[in-house]
């Protein structure tokens, strides 16, 4: 998706520095800044301080996490190591523990010499499919929303968001959004009611910015307004 007209990912490889890169969410929405992962460290922390967020990326740092942890060290009591670190970081997201254990099936049987190139691949496979399963999200939701608008006989459909479920917690295009999304490609006019979402506020400060830089027209709400405006029909 486009912040400021370019498109990005939430986390990607680097090919020519050979570096991996993400987008630092806790500085979102007043700054945007790209930050480089250079270890297992900065992957644990960055996990830990919600620099990303939402179990799909969180899954894709992991997985690219293993493998900066095992550039300078690829043994397999490192790679144990690394992945308890990672595991240990947020124990309850259940995407982490996915990406950590696939990617040890994935090195377990690969010489050291060849694990880290390896797991680079295999990680960047791991946030390829994310990309493949929220962009059919997508494609499947905006049909549901065409539906909507013909059976309620409308020009520009409602739509109310809590939380962030968007580009920013997945690799690409979001789970929840992914359908608004299509469907304003495909020249769908839609109105987002923003939940703010207390305590982190996630709402107002990452899903209005993502929708913003496509261009979406949204409104931040107060959380409690939700119920209301379902009440009056304004959903």
């Amino acid at each position: 998706m486009k912040i400021k007209g370019q498109n990005y990912r939430t986390i990607w490889f680097e090919e020519k520095t050979s570096e991996v890169k993400i987008i630092d969410q806790t500085k979102l929405p007043h700054k945007f800044v790209v930050k480089k992962l250079n270890n297992l460290e900065d992957s644990v922390k960055a996990i830990k301080t919600m620099e990303v967020r939402g179990a799909p990326l969180i899954g894709g740092t992991a997985a690219y996490g293993i493998c900066l942890a095992l550039k300078n060290n690829p043994s397999n009591e490192n790679l144990k190591f690394a992945s308890t670190k990672l595991i240990q970081s947020r124990p309850t997201a259940i995407n982490l523990k996915w990406a950590v254990n696939k990617m040890n099936s994935e090195l377990k049987n690969v010489s050291e010499k060849e694990r880290y190139l390896f797991g680079i691949k295999k990680a960047k496979e791991i946030c390829d499919e994310d990309v493949f399963f929220c962009r059919k999200i997508g494609e499947f939701g905006k049909k549901i929303i065409k539906d909507c608008l013909k059976k309620n006989n409308k020009k520009e459909i409602n739509i109310l968001t809590h939380c962030n479920a968007g580009w920013l917690a997945t690799i690409d295009w979001g789970t929840a959004t992914s359908p608004i999304y299509h469907a304003f490609k495909d020249g769908i006019k839609i109105h987002v009611w923003v939940d703010e979402t207390r305590p982190r506020n996630q709402g107002s400060s990452i899903t209005s910015y993502e929708l913003n830089e496509e261009g979406i027209s949204n409104t931040i709400i107060a959380d409690n307004t939700g119920g209301l405006l379902m009440q009056k029909g304004m959903v």
